[in-house]
């Protein structure tokens, strides 16, 4: 099993979000972001409509997905 330690940006909080992976500790779970990635076909209107997401969530919550369907050990920073 591998572990993916650059995802320093997914966050998970047991009262927030039903303890679902975030990004950075917002109220904006990585499904959401998926989802939104595969609705907009621009990036740019995403982040028009989005302004508080950044490239690199957008990249770990990819990163976040593939591991998760590889079976991979993921190590993400958990907030108390």
């Amino acid at each position: 099993m591998a572990t993916i330690p650059e995802l320093d940006r997914i966050t998970v909080e047991a009262g927030k979000c039903g303890g679902k992976p975030c990004i950075r500790g917002m109220r904006i779970t990585v499904r959401q972001v998926l989802e939104l990635l595969a609705t907009y076909a621009d990036r740019a209107a995403l982040f028009n409509d989005y302004p508080f997401l950044e490239e690199e969530d957008l990249q770990q919550a990819l990163r976040y997905a593939a591991a998760s369907v590889d079976d991979q050990v993921i190590s993400i920073h958990r907030v108390a």
